[in-house]
């Protein structure tokens, strides 16, 4: 999240109201609903973790131990689990 100036995007009426309820802080507007992008959409994280969630998935059912594939892709065990068991 970045932060805008409110005088370069909104209406000088509308900082001029928003003034007579704050002063000099920061304010959050959410997304609306419709709108709103889950954690890693934007940047693609989510999808290179889903991918790599689905390999260790597919290592376990091939034969890997949890330790090893702890040790493969420097996650703990208690990482490990929850990716096996929670898909």
């Amino acid at each position: 999240m970045r932060y805008i100036k409110a005088t370069e995007i909104l209406p000088k009426e509308l900082v001029e109201k928003l003034q007579d309820f704050v002063q000099g802080e920061y304010i959050y507007i959410p997304a609306i609903k419709e709108q709103h992008k889950e954690w890693g959409e934007i940047s693609g994280s989510r999808e290179e973790i889903d991918k790599r969630n689905s390999e260790i998935i597919q290592a376990y059912t091939s034969g890997n131990t949890i330790q090893e594939l702890a040790d493969s892709y420097y996650l703990s065990v208690y990482a490990i689990r929850k990716i096996i068991y929670n898909k």
